[in-house]
């Protein structure tokens, strides 16, 4: 059975539970190389692709910036990312630079159905609506992959899934590939594992590392969507409560700042020794799961690991524990161990579901977007700061397409931080920020350019 869920702006009306792959639809101009749930709807996206426009300066100063020289065409572009309007952006702003692009979804519930509409109206192959099983999953993928007159030569990915498809389905395509831009956790992790087997043959560019990516979409963005998702899911009074955050990289650092600000009570479980130092410095309680896991109220993961809670942790919740992930991957929570005959689950609302267990006190905890990323299932995300990461996978593409033979290796690379401070400087002018400049004697006494970069690479921000 196919559930009926809308996206969170409640503009997405699902009339039946018809799957996409088998409605035949096509655009006002006859296009029909598209699967979205109904193309009706991209009025209403593309309102909200021309909103988001209008707080992603860095994205739209690029566009204008390059958009005479065209760093892009000839690129044919597998998109694998999160769909919605700040996505949107981006897309048609690598349209816009020369590039033919084919995308797909990177989380089966994060797709703004009206978004990917207007996409579809506007001529992008994109193949998402929200909601997706498993199995449309990689159908969405593999169509953006293979399709007739289509050789893709990049690939823009969340979390790895276009690329581990087309290397292991397709590898004489994979082979024609002259570069891979990541910008998560998983997708990376998994980049450096295929360098180290030496099975990774193309360049590729770690986004998720870059300083503006790390600490404006991990921690202020974060910082902001958690406590948007909770009260949006739950209804939830966030003072008072006691939370447990698993992980404190950048992504915990801005929950546990925000948690802190609105009254919570805040544990904090870590593996890193420098993290686990952080937080005590921050005034955080260091712990291990299962000391708190019987008293707190919610649970919020954030690792990019495993099995971080396990049916035994979820065994020992109080009666109306809220658990959800902040992390890009859903293997933080073990939620296939909950699909059980014993438990009952019972849905909510859209994204919020209760597992209910034998007894007769019924206990029951509430499980949001089954454990995938909450903020994007629930919530939504900042366009601002969706503009500083668009703005930097922008730029690596760029990079990536445009470097001559030799300068990058079949391996995985950080964006030179030149770029880096380029994102920034982007998106100073909307802040009303002005920069000091060097005068010559004191950039020589630096041993710096004037014009950057202004730290070396090993620097820590």
């Amino acid at each position: 059975m196919r559930l009926s869920v809308s996206s969170y702006t409640e503009s997405s009306s699902e009339e039946d539970d018809l799957s996409p792959r088998d409605k035949v639809q096509q655009n006002s101009k006859g296009f029909a190389d598209f699967c979205v749930r109904n193309i009706k709807q991209h009025s209403f996206g593309r309102h909200e692709i021309e909103i988001a426009e209008q707080e992603m300066p860095g994205i739209m100063a690029l566009r204008k910036q390059a958009l005479e020289d065209k760093p892009l065409k000839g690129a044919n572009i597998v998109g694998c990312t999160h769909i919605n309007a700040q996505t949107a952006v981006l897309i048609e702003t690598l349209i816009n630079l020369g590039a033919n692009v084919r995308w797909a979804a990177c989380n089966i519930y994060s797709t703004q159905n009206e978004v990917a509409a207007a996409l579809a109206e506007s001529g992008v192959p994109i193949f998402a609506w929200r909601g997706e099983i498993e199995e449309d999953f990689w159908w969405c993928i593999d169509k953006c992959v293979h399709a007739e007159n289509w050789q893709p030569n990049m690939i823009l990915d969340d979390g790895g899934d276009a690329t581990h498809l087309m290397l292991k389905k397709y590898p004489v395509m994979f082979k024609m590939i002259k570069g891979i831009v990541d910008e998560s956790v998983t997708g990376v992790h998994r980049l450096y594992q295929l360098s180290k087997t030496g099975k990774l043959t193309v360049p590729a560019m770690n986004v998720k590392d870059a300083i503006t990516k790390t600490k404006f979409d991990s921690l202020y963005s974060c910082k902001e969507s958690v406590i948007d998702s909770l009260k949006r899911a739950t209804d939830i009074m966030i003072g008072g409560k006691q939370v447990v955050l698993c992980g404190y990289g950048e992504v915990g650092k801005g929950c546990a700042q925000a948690l802190k600000a609105l009254g919570c009570i805040v544990y904090v479980t870590e593996i890193d020794p420098i993290c686990a130092l952080q937080a005590c410095m921050d005034g955080f309680r260091v712990v291990k799961l299962n000391e708190v896991i019987r008293t707190v109220d919610v649970v919020i993961t954030c690792t990019g690991n495993k099995n971080v809670v396990t049916r035994e942790h979820m065994d020992k919740m109080k009666n109306g524990c809220i658990v959800c992930n902040m992390g890009h991957s859903n293997t933080e929570i073990d939620v296939n161990s909950l699909r059980t005959s014993e438990l009952q689950w019972e849905k909510m609302r859209s994204q919020v579901d209760h597992i209910i267990w034998p007894g007769p006190d019924g206990k029951r905890i509430i499980l949001l977007a089954e454990g995938r990323l909450v903020n994007l299932s629930c919530s939504s995300v900042s366009s601002f700061v969706a503009s500083i990461t668009a703005a930097t996978q922008a730029l690596a593409l760029i990079e990536l397409f445009n470097a001559p033979p030799g300068r990058y290796k079949a391996d995985v690379y950080l964006l030179p931080k030149k770029m880096d401070e380029y994102v920034a400087s982007l998106h100073l002018p909307t802040l009303d920020a002005h920069l000091t400049e060097l005068t010559d004697d004191q950039a020589r006494y630096m041993g710096l350019n004037k014009a950057g970069p202004f730290k070396p690479n090993y620097y820590r921000y």
